[in-house]
């Protein structure tokens, strides 16, 4: 018996450490950065780190402010880029952000982003109150409609999404959701190369259909945005929105839209109507191409803002 564990347990260690290492040959998993929460609540990363995305297709880098990207070069006619997932880009390589497109599309402006998976809209708010000390012309928050909803704690409660809380009438800041194992699985690529494998096993005894989150929004719609009415308010009267210029996403809430629009934010929308490849086949993220698109559209309504405000 003695003989049989310590054959299984050699096989084990056999087996684990093969398995990493093939891991990290061959980039099986995207190196993730690692996050901290600053002075002021928010989540960042911590500065200057570097590694690669899935399969070592491209490098990605966090700059010395804790945000992917590169800064720019000097901090003259600054604007900023805000947002969730879309602006991090991880999945992209660096020259396809959308600061170097807008850049290439606006020369005589710099761009500086700070993008992260789950920054919500209020949060987006609070990331642009830190960026105000680089005293930028406007700050563009790209936004969509999960990104309304998922900052009221009455309508999508989070714990580690920085939210407001309509009852308190309180900003509500997010905690680090299981940052030890989180950083075993980040270091440990075998373990987290098969905790993201257990995803593609389905559960035979499980036929429940998935409802989307906007789905769900949807089955109590008017609710929901009333909701999101009050949460654009609180904003309106808190927070300075002249530096606000909000890039709604392709096909976003008309209503919440309308609602920005009367309070004073300047507004852009994308539209991708007559064409279906901004987005990956099986990720919902903009492509190098979406990105450019994107980057397309808002530089032109951008440019026109700017001219019609330094005419007036």
């Amino acid at each position: 018996m003695i003989k049989i564990i310590k054959n299984i347990l050699t096989f084990l260690v056999i087996f684990l450490v093969v398995g990493e290492i093939t891991v990290r040959l061959k980039n099986g998993v995207s190196d993730i950065p690692q996050r901290q929460i600053d002075e002021f609540g928010i989540q960042k990363y911590y500065p200057n780190q570097q590694g690669f995305w899935r399969g070592g297709t491209h490098a990605w880098n966090i700059n010395e402010l804790g945000w992917p990207g590169y800064l720019p070069k000097n901090y003259d006619n600054l604007i900023s880029i805000i947002g969730d997932s879309f602006i991090e880009n991880f999945m992209n390589p660096n020259d396809c952000h959308q600061s170097v497109f807008l850049k290439e599309n606006a020369p005589k402006y710099n761009f500086i982003e700070a993008g992260r998976s789950g920054v919500s809209f209020i949060e987006g708010m609070e990331i642009s109150k830190q960026l105000n000390k680089f005293k930028p012309i406007t700050n563009l928050i790209y936004v969509n409609d999960a990104d309304f909803y998922q900052s009221l704690v009455e309508v999508a409660p989070a714990d580690d999404i920085t939210q407001f809380s309509i009852e308190s009438d309180s900003i509500v800041l997010g905690k680090m959701k299981s940052p030890l194992l989180k950083k075993i699985l980040y270091n440990w690529k075998f373990a987290y190369y098969m905790y993201n494998k257990k995803d593609l096993i389905k559960n035979p005894f499980n036929n429940e259909p998935q409802v989307s989150f906007r789905d769900r929004m949807k089955e109590n719609l008017q609710e929901n945005n009333i909701k999101v009415f009050n949460l654009i308010d609180y904003i309106k009267i808190n927070y300075d929105i002249s530096r606000i210029t909000l890039v709604f996403h392709p096909n976003s809430n008309k209503d919440i839209i309308e609602k920005c629009k009367s309070v004073g934010f300047q507004i852009i929308i994308l539209n991708s109507d007559n064409d279906k490849t901004w987005i990956f086949e099986n990720d919902h993220h903009w492509t190098c191409y979406g990105h450019k698109r994107a980057a397309e559209q808002v530089s032109k309504q951008l440019l026109l803002n700017l001219n019609n405000y330094n005419s007036n």
